[in-house]
């Protein structure tokens, strides 16, 4: 997913004198060993715990493996109802907050003006968009829904009435496979961040509090967010980032693993996924040293316009008459389909809600405080209505075209007669759709550079947002304590990978995922309440 740097604020401007008391005395950082800027419990909890995980999947592999394979399907085959339930109401609760008078309360107050000007903001939402899920998922899953569930009318799809009219049908499977991809690209995930990252901004620079994600719930809990209330929140973020951000390491690692043996014939194992984490987290460590200006903004900027040289080439010498149209169509799809798709009861297609939808969703909410805090730090000066119009429709826009250019051109290759696009492993099928077009090792080298260099990034700015949770909402914490937290998420991805592969790295993602998810639908009354408490505030200052 993100590719993006993430920068904090350095404090809160604008902001506005409220009610909302910061219990100094409690946010205060402890210096502890080693020079660690230490808030409280938080880094100590996530620490050790962490330590123990990597240590039980790297000393007990076979007993890691049974665990994380019983516990995915596990939680997505009892909660999937709630994942779709709680991505529904995300979805609502922005969607409200664009139509009802609260849109017009402005992050970091009334005389607040933008940091960035639309140019460069919509920019930075579309590079916040790109990353290393839609390298992988680009060709892999429209190819996925279209011929293994529908066209080829696979498994029970007579189950679930919108498949019924697909099976057999190759224009209408199209149409659904696309549609069901840009549910999991679109208005759900980006209405999850969206959520994030205002609450974020919201409490930040309008209510004065430390940029973490227990401010949120200041409005529900009061000054007991200082306590252990607000290390739980603040433990649960570290965990669903850390895990979040571990998954996105480990299908990079896979992908550019596969695609280095497509070129070069390195071998895909084991051992080559290690190395090439280990290799791409001293290179995210080098960047840490360096800092955000000198290493990750460069690679970040130039990732992007890689990135956007490849999808025009896709555009180019793919089927561009069809991508075209098909933006549009699939767009028209994606609306009609999408009471069904989103619908959380009663629904039949346990392969798409528990094997698909659910993991998904809770990746999402797994980066929402990664994702979030950079939204929150870009978006200071605009409307609340703003925000969540452009949050939710830009990224949203980027994602359709993406996943119509890739995926897209890849089914159309499929209906040519290239099966061996169905036939290749998810991690290869983004190789094999580049070598039926022209120029194929130069724009598969690129593609592999994509997903390392989003490696680095994610991985660099993933340690600067747990690194800022962890102290307590403090941004200039010391940098051996990003380094802890950058080489421990790439120890966290090898070792997942070693004890499960990728069914582990999901199952994390999901643990982390379920709780989180909760935490986010109480921040979403939350952030009503801190909202409605504006124009009062307004009011007293003025």
């Amino acid at each position: 997913m993100s590719s993006q740097t993430i920068l904090v604020p350095e404090g809160p401007a604008n902001v506005i004198e409220t009610d909302y008391t910061i219990g100094q005395d409690n946010i205060q950082p402890k210096v502890g060993p080693f020079g660690l800027d230490i808030h409280n419990p938080v880094f100590v909890i996530s620490g050790l715990t962490i330590i123990a995980l990597v240590v039980f999947a790297l000393f007990f592999p076979a007993q890691a493996e049974a665990f994380f394979g019983w516990l995915r399907p596990a939680l997505t085959s009892t909660f999937d109802w709630f994942f779709l339930l709680a991505g529904d109401i995300f979805v609502l609760v922005a969607l409200g907050l664009i139509v009802s008078p609260l849109g017009k309360v402005r992050i970091g107050g009334m005389d607040a003006t933008p940091d960035y000007s639309y140019p460069g903001w919509f920019a930075m939402l579309f590079a916040a968009g790109m990353g290393i899920g839609l390298m992988f998922f680009g060709v892999s899953e429209p190819i996925s829904h279209f011929s293994s569930s529908v066209a080829e009318g696979a498994g029970t799809p007579e189950s679930w009435a919108p498949l019924a009219g697909a099976v057999g049908n190759a224009e209408e499977a199209r149409r659904l496979g696309m549609a069901a991809t840009i549910f999991h690209w679109g208005l759900h995930p980006w209405a999850i961040y969206a959520i994030v990252g205002l609450s974020l901004a919201l409490f930040a620079y309008n209510k004065g509090l430390p940029l973490s994600v227990r401010s949120i719930f200041y409005p529900i809990f009061g000054e007991r967010i200082w306590g252990w209330t607000g290390h739980v929140i603040d433990t649960l973020a570290v965990f669903a980032t850390l895990f979040g951000l571990a998954t996105s390491l480990g299908i990079g690692a896979e992908q550019a693993n596969a695609g280095l043996e497509f070129l070069f014939g390195i071998p895909v194992n084991d051992l080559s996924k290690v190395l090439l984490i280990t290799a791409i987290t001293s290179i995210a460590l080098i960047s840490v040293i360096a800092g955000l200006d000198v290493g990750v903004k460069r690679l970040s900027e130039i990732n992007m316009i890689l990135a956007a040289l490849l999808l025009f080439f896709v555009i180019a010498f793919g089927p561009t008459l069809a991508i075209a149209t098909g933006f549009f169509s699939n767009l028209v799809a994606y609306a009609e389909y999408l009471p069904a798709l989103s619908n959380p009861f009663g629904r039949e297609d346990t392969n798409f809600s528990q094997g698909w939808t659910s993991f998904y969703w809770a990746w999402w909410i797994s980066w929402s405080p990664f994702v979030g805090m950079f939204i929150a730090r870009i978006s200071r000066g605009r409307t609340v209505r703003e925000f969540i119009f452009c949050v939710l429709l830009i990224p949203s826009a980027v994602s359709v075209l993406w996943m119509t250019a890739f995926g897209g051109t890849a089914i159309s290759m499929v209906n040519e007669g290239y099966q061996a696009l169905v036939d290749a492993p998810l991690e290869l099928k983004l190789f094999s759709m580049l070598s039926n077009l022209p120029l194929a090792g130069i724009t598969s080298f690129v593609g592999i550079v994509l997903v390392i260099v989003f490696f680095v990034t994610s991985s660099d700015s993933g340690s600067l947002v747990i690194d800022t949770i962890t102290a307590g909402g403090k941004v200039d914490a010391p940098v051996s304590q990003r380094v802890f937290w950058a080489s421990f998420e790439g120890l966290v991805a090898i070792a997942l990978l070693l004890g499960g592969g990728l069914g582990a790295l999901q199952a994390a993602s999901v643990s982390t995922g379920l709780p989180f998810a909760i935490v986010l639908l109480l921040g979403c009354f939350a952030l009503i309440k801190g909202l409605l408490d504006e124009p009062r505030e307004r009011k007293a200052a003025s």
